[in-house]
């Protein structure tokens, strides 16, 4: 039987990303960056019940393309990634702190485990306005 399941998902957010540059936990309730989280989740879930995605379990392949102002970037690349592909991954491993706060985002994940991540890019594009663009897709495995 065919796998009917999506292998890439793209969709866009407004503002910017979620940045991981600390210790604390960007899930834990009043974080910083817990809007920036939530609508990263949003949009995330808006997608996957639009297109069905299932997480994916094997390879997976994240690339995050950043539109802002010229000149006004706001982190380096390997923050932002760390953010995005934080909240993307599967949470309930998160088990050191509570996360009833995100109610049924939790639930969000379009990947198990970053462990999976065998490929990552990140472009920056000028824009009037932030906004980013996240690629999932699977890395097709080789025999």
């Amino acid at each position: 039987m065919q796998d009917t399941r999506a292998l890439a998902l793209t969709f866009e957010v407004s503002g910017l990303p979620p940045v991981k540059t600390e210790a604390l936990s960007i899930f834990a309730a009043g974080h910083r960056q817990a809007t920036r989280v939530r609508t990263l989740l949003q949009a995330a879930c808006t997608a996957a019940q639009r297109t069905g995605w299932t997480p994916l379990t094997g390879p997976v392949e994240v690339d995050l393309t950043l539109r802002c102002p010229p000149g006004h970037r706001t982190s380096d690349a390997s923050t932002l990634l760390g953010g995005v592909c934080a909240v993307l991954q599967d949470k309930k491993r998160v088990s050191s702190i509570g996360l009833a706060h995100l109610g049924v985002l939790v639930d969000v994940a379009l990947w198990s485990d970053d462990r999976q991540i065998r490929r990552l890019s990140y472009v920056e594009e000028p824009a009037e306005d932030f906004s980013y663009r996240v690629r999932v897709s699977a890395v097709p495995t080789m025999v």
